[in-house]
């Protein structure tokens, strides 16, 4: 059997929301309001069975690395036999992510662990479009602060590039940055799209569960490293 640990560790790559920075209380609120809106304008009065709708509707859409709000919303509005206008959704779209950049705020300790990893490894971006309109860029090139650490920022599901957990962003920013796949670890917070896609390119994963963030977490693989802060990244050697 090969010896994973004979390759010597020269890249560390990231995901970014959840994993470098906290959007949860910003999606919460931008998802409350945008189904509000599409409850009154659809004039229904089941909140209960519009909402379980709604939800299921998002999870079947997410599993297929569908993340577009619009698109979401117009399937939702189909189920009840409601069609908006494309400027309603458009407008809508925008005031979504405006809700999620304001109350976006990376973690505490991300600068300096990204600070205090920059001189020893070749440090990377890798994460999902989230479906953000034409009007807005991925929320990561809003955090030079972060950013001025990577020699490579990836953003799967725009362009040609699938979306995670699909190989090709992986291995598109590997090979930027020259580096195979077992010289490297990804760093994520979703088991799925994360941990999973990075296992399947030969990446050695690290599961961040971070402390900060209430979260039903689902199971995965004993073997696989976890850690509650991005602060255990700075002993990352021991970690794998």
């Amino acid at each position: 059997m090969e010896n994973r640990n004979f390759y010597e560790l020269k890249g560390v790559f990231f995901d970014f929301g959840q994993t470098l920075v906290d959007s949860a209380d910003g999606f919460r609120a931008a998802e409350k309001r945008a189904q509000g809106q599409l409850f009154s304008k659809a004039g229904l009065d089941d909140w209960d069975a519009f909402i379980q709708v709604y939800r299921q509707i998002r999870k079947d859409l997410h599993e297929q690395s569908i993340f577009s709000r619009r698109e979401i919303w117009a399937a939702v509005c189909k189920q009840f036999s409601f069609q908006p206008e494309k400027s309603v959704l458009r407008q809508m779209e925008n005031e979504y992510w405006h809700k999620v950049r304001t109350m976006t705020n990376p973690f505490p300790e991300a600068e300096e662990v990204l600070s205090a990893l920059s001189p020893k490894y070749r440090l990377g971006v890798i994460t999902n479009t989230q479906g953000e309109g034409e009007q807005w860029r991925h929320r990561v090139h809003s955090f030079p602060t972060l950013t001025r650490f990577f020699q490579t920022v990836v953003v799967a599901g725009q362009g040609r590039i699938p979306a995670k957990p699909a190989r090709e962003p992986f291995m598109k920013a590997l090979n930027e940055l020259g580096i195979l796949p077992r010289e490297a670890i990804y760093v994520g917070d979703d088991y799925r799209i994360d941990i999973c896609g990075a296992r399947a390119v030969g990446m050695r994963p690290v599961w961040l569960k971070h402390k900060s963030v209430a979260r039903t977490w689902p199971s995965g693989d004993p073997e696989v490293p976890v850690i509650s802060s991005l602060e255990s990244l700075k002993r990352v050697e021991e970690l794998i």
